[in-house]
């Protein structure tokens, strides 16, 4: 498994490099053996708290993605939160993880649908003031590539809590519309599908 530790506005000594490679070498042999790559960011938190925000993101199967993050007073603390709510995270769903690489290789490329995603942000103090900003459309700020896959509901909660998003949108396998998972105000999962009208 290849593994990036970076900083930002931070300096990774080796010591907090090697306390990170080790435990995500450890955290992937007792859960897959088989996880591609993973990248670690850490960076401080507010100005002049003496926070630390440790975000960790890697790949354990095609198209699946675990993102976990934690904040603590210390970067060692932080990333093992992180790694902590990984491990949980991927305990809850190791054996559909390990089945998912003989799902996929049965999955034809003709399931998968090509979309691309964007992002949108509104800034207020282009706008001139907050009652402006709530009248302008908001500006596309970011545009990629990616694939909206087929699988089922349970599948797609599963992703969208592996990777840490607040939904995801996905081909139903059983009546091939669009769907879509997205966690609710209130912590639970809602499901969106069209109407048949």
């Amino acid at each position: 498994m290849e593994i990036t530790v970076q900083g930002k506005q931070i300096d990774v000594g080796d010591a907090l490099t090697d306390h990170v490679k080790g435990k995500l070498a450890a955290l992937d042999q007792k859960y897959f053996n088989h996880a591609t790559d993973a990248a670690v960011t850490f960076s401080k938190e507010g100005h002049g708290t003496g926070m630390f925000k440790a975000i960790i993101a890697f790949n354990v199967g095609r198209n699946i993605e675990v993102v976990t993050e934690a904040t603590e007073q210390d970067p060692y603390a932080a990333f093992d939160g992180a790694s902590e709510k990984a491990a949980k995270r991927l305990r809850r769903y190791k054996e559909r993880i390990r089945n998912h690489k003989s799902r996929v290789e049965k999955t034809p490329e003709s399931e998968m649908m090509k979309a691309k995603a964007y992002t949108l942000i509104q800034d207020a103090l282009e706008a001139g003031g907050e009652e402006e900003a709530e009248a302008k459309d908001p500006t596309i700020i970011a545009e990629i590539q990616t694939t909206i896959l087929k699988m089922s509901v349970s599948d797609a909660v599963m992703r969208m809590e592996l990777s840490g998003r607040n939904a995801l949108m996905f081909r139903n396998a059983s009546n091939n519309k669009l769907s879509m998972v997205y966690v609710r105000r209130d912590g639970n999962i809602g499901w969106i599908e069209p109407d048949e009208a």
